[in-house]
């Protein structure tokens, strides 16, 4: 059922979209929590910024390569 979603390039060009923003949002997140404002958090949220860090990444990367597909199966320049 899951794998229908992804037939459809539309959708996924959607879906890489809302994973790259959502990753930069994390990243973001992370950065400015684990290295901006850390002083004035407690330990166990500056250790959730630092995997925010790892985890927003991670998320562009993926999304970056739906779109990829996605602009393909569509035939779109990159």
């Amino acid at each position: 059922m899951l794998l229908h979603y992804f037939e459809d390039p539309g959708r996924t060009h959607a879906l890489g979209d809302t994973l790259l923003i959502l990753g930069l949002a994390l990243l973001g997140a992370g950065v400015m929590g684990g290295y901006v404002i850390d002083d004035r958090l407690s330990l166990m949220v500056q250790v959730l910024a630092h995997i925010l860090v790892i985890v927003g990444p991670t998320l562009v990367k993926i999304g970056y390569v739906m779109r990829i597909n996605a602009r393909h199966r569509l035939h779109l320049a990159y």
